[in-house]
């Protein structure tokens, strides 16, 4: 499929799973076969700018009318894992979400109620037939949730500062057995020394999600269109994933002020970032 534009989208971070094939039943297993011997697989940036390109026409289009038929495709150790994009499922969740990142006047304008309330009713249509639905990939946009750096190491972390038009790149890749022991140690670790609060809230749905897929998958990490916004500098310096398992460890080891350096760092690095997002 040809690209909607060449222009650069930021923003999107990203979380992913990449299944077995053999995970996959048929005819989804023989598709995502024949799509990863395709030379042309269309990028995330891609994907972007169509989602973009839909929100042009009056009225917009709050979600795809058809399902992705896109995957990500990685080859480990010469398995063929699979993340489908489910861009039509993601979208509709989106939506739910967008009421608490928008004010109501900028809501309205990019996507009037109407065309909100006709994409809910046709997401609840469509959720009585797959009640099992569930997306491979999760988004944020201008940060990284902290929750999401426990389930990745510094050791997996893979940079590259890019060159001419090759773009900088961060990302962690970890095995799925991996990311679910590291969330359940940080799990009771958080609650036998903190109170209920996001961190441990969003640890607990990540968690929940992540034992949906296959045991041998992979979880990748990736810092996506945010590194269009970073100086190459920070993001060579961005090692947020260690902090957070530095001071998961000080809490564990009841060592507070230890606990507090690493996340003052947190706080200081994705507070400059989140600075950017207000002067845009």
């Amino acid at each position: 499929m040809p690209k909607v534009s060449s222009v650069v989208v930021p923003y999107p971070t990203y979380l992913r799973v990449y299944e077995p094939l053999a995970s996959f039943p048929e005819p989804e297993r023989s598709h995502w076969a024949r799509y990863a011997r395709r030379p042309d697989r269309p990028s995330y940036q891609d994907e972007l700018r169509r989602s973009l390109a839909d929100l042009l026409p009056t009225p917009p289009m709050a979600v795809p009318v058809h399902e992705s038929s896109d995957a990500f495709v990685l080859d480990v150790d010469g398995v063929v894992c699979v993340c489908p994009w489910r861009t039509r499922l993601r979208g509709w969740l989106a939506l739910g979400e967008l009421g608490e990142e928008l004010p109501k006047p900028v809501l309205e304008a990019v996507l009037p109620e109407v065309v909100r309330r006709q994409a809910a009713q046709d997401y609840e249509r469509w959720l009585i037939r797959n009640p099992d639905a569930r997306p491979w990939i999760r988004s944020s946009t201008w940060q990284v949730p902290l929750h999401w750096f426990v389930l990745v190491g510094d050791e997996e972390r893979s940079f590259d500062k890019g060159s001419g038009e090759i773009p900088a790149m961060l990302r962690y890749r970890t095995p799925m057995v991996q990311a679910r022991r590291r969330v359940a140690r940080a799990l009771r670790t958080l609650k036998d020394t903190l109170d209920e609060g996001p961190l441990i809230d969003g640890l607990v749905d990540v968690g929940r999600w992540l034992e949906e897929f296959h045991p041998r998958s992979l979880v990748e990490l990736d810092y996506g269109g945010l590194v269009h916004t970073l100086p190459a500098g920070e993001l060579e310096d961005d090692h947020s994933a260690a902090d957070v398992a530095e001071g998961i460890e000080a809490l564990r080891q009841g060592d507070g002020a230890a606990a507090g350096e690493a996340y003052g760092r947190l706080v200081e690095r994705w507070r400059s970032v989140r600075d950017r997002r207000s002067a845009n």
